[in-house]
């Protein structure tokens, strides 16, 4: 018997149709101030593209490498593609260009649409794609590229045929490829979807408003720009969206809801231009993507005593699949939370079985999981085991199903025959006073002879803006309040740590790798 595939299947048609069929006149979404569209409006501008889309040879089906920066680009062509049912290759604009040939040769696609913004990069790879054969420009003509905004222009504003529903390939998200090339993690229409509801859980009503930046390409789309709209709410779309920004549009756009990684509020709060802003608009704040340190929940929480602040684990795999609230009492601080409704997770010993109270490999499922990385079925075998995805992060379960997170194995520091999680001794270095940031990592304690196992710890700290540190006085603090197999052998003081360039403005995610080749011929100096 035939399919019969509903249109709110269809990741687009639920999250954006929907809301302009059921609150046509709302604001859906603002541009840096400049700009503002209401649901329906917006509705229309997708559809045009959709059809420009159509008309440039793009089919359901079709696989396009997606590389623009301007979020608004970004959010009409993605939600385009999304509708007539292409799959959206979406691509991070500050990888380098070999990086960016490569994921491009490897993930098949046949089509190509960037913006302006890119266009020196897209230059640079051209040549070397011969697998593309259709080119399409955002922001006017360019040489041998179709122009897009011309065929949006003169396309009509009804509704295109849907092309892809439920399990459907929707896009291609990318890993952050720390080790290697960025591994093409696959998202259906049904998987995007279930991880778009993460704002059901979360406490709302018809004025709430959600901000965010730049970030938004890649998995930052289903997790930032989806759920807001599912959800109902008004986007307050960024291009900066780094500290300095962010006090800016708060104020202005009175922002009641924002997900960030708390090394975002580590960078906010270490400084003290914070102070002046009024930030009493938010009301929720969702942090995850890297441990939340109590020290620094406890900042938050004093600055912005009117918000409800909220945890979520996760990972590209399988997003915000672990829920809690942090400020509430409901559950303890350590604690990332419970499994969010529909999904499950559980922690196993070596031979894969459930472990309560005892550390194990963190298991996850649900409607929110990839399908698998894209052209690689080995390691698609290796983190998808009986519908569970294991991606290598250590942790243990108590009896209540709170999850608590270590960390990643290869994160993992053994001393002195124990082993140790970084976030345990960052815990301690940011409550030093003067410190406003940490990151801990292991390096070999005897390199070139057999005992490469045993390690010796570094930190490396950064100063809170007005504070002077001493290395060996905050080695010194931390000595003397950790335990000998956590206490730091090497302490740097720095005006920085390494993270992820995301382009918001901001930190991104910390990189533990980066402080280890920076600083590791510090430890035994």
């Amino acid at each position: 018997m035939a399919r019969v595939n509903s249109p709110f299947s269809n990741y687009a048609h639920a999250i954006l149709t929907a809301n302009a069929l059921r609150t046509p006149d709302k604001v859906a979404l603002t541009y840096c101030g400049e700009r503002s569209f209401t649901y329906d409006r917006l509705n229309r501008k997708v559809n045009r593209v959709a059809h420009a889309l159509l008309a440039a040879g793009i089919e359901p089906g079709t696989r396009v490498a997606s590389l623009m920066n301007e979020t608004l680009h970004v959010a009409e062509v993605y939600l385009a593609q999304m509708k007539i049912g292409s799959t959206v290759a979406a691509l991070n604009p500050y990888w380098p260009a070999e990086t960016l040939r490569q994921v491009v040769e490897h993930s098949g696609c046949t089509a190509f649409v960037y913006d302006a913004t890119v266009e020196k990069l897209v230059d640079a790879i051209r040549a070397d794609l011969p697998g593309v054969k259709l080119w399409l420009r955002v922001g006017g003509p360019g040489d041998g590229s179709v122009d897009l905004d011309a065929l949006a222009e003169a396309a009509g504003e009804d509704e295109p045929p849907l092309g892809g529903f439920g399990d459907d390939l929707l896009a291609l998200f990318y890993t952050s490829g720390t080790t290697g090339l960025p591994k093409a993690v696959m998202h259906t229409h049904s998987s995007s979807l279930a991880s778009a509801q993460i704002w059901l859980d979360v406490d709302r009503d018809q004025d709430s408003v959600m901000g965010t930046g730049a970030i938004i390409w890649g998995i930052g789309f289903p997790a930032l720009v989806g759920p807001a709209f599912y959800a109902g709410m008004t986007l307050v779309l960024e291009q900066d969206w780094g500290p300095a920004n962010f006090l800016k549009v708060v104020p202005r756009e009175k922002v009641t809801h924002v997900s960030l990684i708390p090394s975002f509020f580590s960078a906010l709060l270490g400084s003290d231009e914070h102070e002046q802003a009024d930030l009493s608009s938010l009301k929720a704040i969702v942090l995850g993507g890297e441990p939340l340190l109590p020290g620094l929940r406890e900042r938050i929480m004093k600055r912005l005593p009117g918000a409800a602040i909220y945890s979520y684990y996760g990972q590209t795999e399988a997003p915000y699949t672990c829920f809690g609230r942090q400020d509430d009492g409901s559950q303890n601080l350590s604690s990332v939370g419970r499994a969010r409704m529909s999904c499950a997770v559980r922690v196993t010993d070596p031979g894969g079985r459930r472990v309560v109270g005892q550390v194990g490999e963190i298991n996850l499922t649900g409607p929110n999981v990839m399908s698998g990385y894209d052209g690689l079925p080995d390691k698609t075998a290796e983190v998808l085991r009986d519908g569970w995805y294991v991606g290598g992060d250590l942790g243990r379960m108590d009896e209540d199903g709170f999850v608590y997170v270590l960390g990643r194995r290869e994160d993992s520091i053994l001393k002195g025959g124990q082993w140790s999680q970084p976030a345990q001794i960052e815990e301690a270095a940011i409550e030093v006073d003067g410190v406003a940031e940490a990151g801990v990592v292991g390096v070999p304690a005897h390199p070139e002879g057999q005992d490469a196992v045993e390690q010796k710890i570094l930190v490396a700290v950064v100063p809170r803006s007005g504070a002077t540190l001493d290395a060996e006085t905050v080695r010194a603090a931390l000595a003397a309040r950790l335990p000998a197999h956590q206490a730091p052998d090497a302490v740097v003081v720095a005006e920085d740590l390494p993270h992820t360039q995301d382009a918001s403005g901001g930190p991104g995610k910390l990189l533990r790798r980066g402080i280890r080749d920076l600083y590791a011929d510090r430890v035994g100096q």
